[in-house]
């Protein structure tokens, strides 16, 4: 049987995550420390919905333990940074097993100033904890930069897989040929590029999941900024229009549900920001939303109550999250049960 990656919303068997240490992400010990408590705040509010393990850094248990509490499980590997959606494996079933996919990691395009030495290997040692096959791409790519409804569907963006920085000599057609192979999808839905705030210094240049999600087969969740100055608001107008005119791999038309981005518009450095509520996690009964301390936040909360009446939404404040580079989906990667 074809392997393929479940959607987000099908049942996990547990969460990976790992925990920040010293790195240029984290440039001194107060933004470390602040780091740390929210990994730690995502980390106990996904584990009340189911298991959770967090890679640390050796060394580094005992105070990962302190903050995290006891129910999170620790193993101790050396990491480089604290992103486990876009290092760690992405999973894959065939119904009866699990496999998984490492795709290449290169510092979200060899970034001046990203290390992953260590964190290049992270898929294969997680894979290897659980105990399964690993399938090994050539592409550059990342857990972030993908996502599934589990029915054929895969959401891209052309700044990504497409960028000079990751797979200069591949074409369009290849890179859907690969992502199909290692994810059992036949459909892509290339977005043209990612919000603006994240082609700044800690950012991705362009991961689809600040942008766009499913919420189940035919039902996308997509960011819209409705402050007319933001460089957004054209950008997530042309997205939106983009993702109404699409059809999914079964041919349905996309439903597109417009989830208004946080009021803020800069930083305390006055960049623009990339908050967004797209960037949210889905675990087993749960999902954990992040937020902003804005006006927003329950406006975004109310919208994913209705798209997940089965679900509980937590929100937890993600600010310390973005300001590193990344949200709660970025922290987060999901094993699914077989």
């Amino acid at each position: 049987m074809t392997f393929r990656m479940p959607a987000e919303w099908a049942p996990h068997e547990r969460t990976w995550m790992a925990w920040p240490g010293p790195n240029p992400t984290f440039d001194n010990p107060g933004d470390l420390a602040e780091a740390r408590e929210a990994w730690a705040a995502v980390a106990r509010a996904v584990r009340t919905y189911e298991p959770v393990t967090m890679v640390v850094g050796p060394g580094q248990a005992e105070g990962a333990r302190a903050l995290l509490g006891s129910g999170v499980d620790l193993v101790e590997r050396e990491l480089d940074d604290a992103w486990m959606r876009d290092i760690g494996p992405t999973f894959v079933t065939n119904g009866t097993e699990l496999a998984a996919v490492d795709w290449v990691f290169n510092g979200w395009g060899a970034q001046e100033w990203a290390r992953w030495g260590h964190d290049a290997k992270i898929g294969a040692y997680v894979a290897d904890l659980v105990g399964v096959d690993t399938y090994t791409s050539r592409l550059v790519n990342e857990g972030g930069a993908i996502h599934v409804d589990g029915e054929g569907t895969v959401l891209l963006t052309e700044t990504v897989q497409l960028g000079p920085e990751r797979n200069p000599d591949w074409s369009r057609e290849e890179v859907e040929a690969e992502i199909h192979a290692r994810l059992g999808t036949t459909k892509a839905i290339w977005l043209p590029r990612g919000l603006s705030g994240d082609y700044g210094e800690f950012g991705t240049r362009g991961h689809v999941d600040i942008v766009a999600a499913f919420a189940r087969p035919g039902v996308v969740v997509a960011h819209v900024q409705p402050d007319p100055s933001h460089p957004d608001h054209e950008l997530c107008r042309g997205i939106v229009a983009q993702l109404r005119s699409e059809t999914d791999a079964q041919g349905r038309p996309l439903e597109v549900v417009e989830v208004p981005a946080p009021t803020v518009l800069k930083d305390e450095d006055g960049e623009w920001v990339d908050y967004s509520y797209i960037n949210h996690y889905l675990c087993n009964g749960g999902v954990v939303l992040c937020a902003f301390g804005d006006p927003r936040d329950e406006e975004a909360a109310a919208i994913f109550r209705d798209l997940f009446p089965e679900r509980t939404v937590t929100l937890v404040d993600a600010r310390t999250i973005f300001a590193g580079g990344g949200g709660i989906h970025c922290i987060t990667q999901q094993q699914p049960e077989v």
